[in-house]
């Protein structure tokens, strides 16, 4: 892999209050995604991963209820019409990195497929030099109607990702 090609080539920065509002930009997400996507989600136990994934898998129009695929490791949500199937994995069991997850066949679904990755931040960058990496972290100091509120970057690795609008996905 070049240098080149793991430089950001595109990022936002935006707040999101409450859960709907994650499943929103989820959404908004699925709008930008096509098939041989790979999208990375980092955060914190609770910071809205999975909510960000059932967004997605909406946007998308797939079949089943996206949930935590803790432990099956990953799910294939097939698409209800002509969209791409939504590969959803959970890589925070996975202690092996890349080696470990090759049993599950990602590289094979990737072109495909958009595969979506909770807990994949050094584990599974090799699959693609075209990524998203989307981070999620609670807002600092919030309470009351806030306490809800997180902090979200969403950064394009890779030539895919030149020119793509993230700033949309928190508008």
């Amino acid at each position: 892999m070049s240098q080149l090609s793991e430089a950001p080539v595109s990022s936002a920065s935006f707040t999101v209050t409450g859960p709907e509002r994650m499943r929103e930009v989820g959404r908004k997400l699925a709008a930008l995604l096509r098939p041989g996507d790979l999208v990375l989600l980092t955060g914190e136990l609770g910071a809205g991963k999975t909510t960000l994934t059932r967004g997605i898998g909406e946007g998308l129009g797939v079949r089943g209820a996206v949930t935590s695929p803790t432990f099956v490791i990953a799910r294939v949500h097939p698409p209800l019409a002509g969209g791409p199937p939504l590969v959803h994995v959970d890589a925070y069991r996975l202690e092996g990195g890349l080696e470990e997850m090759e049993d599950l066949d990602l590289d094979v679904a990737l072109p495909e497929s958009v595969v979506v990755v909770e807990w994949g931040e050094g584990r599974v960058e090799e699959l693609s030099e075209q990524r998203l990496h989307v981070v999620i972290h609670r807002a600092e100091g919030a309470e009351g109607p806030d306490e809800d509120a997180r902090e979200v970057t969403a950064t394009g690795v890779g030539p895919r990702w030149a020119g793509v609008d993230l700033a949309s996905l928190g508008a």
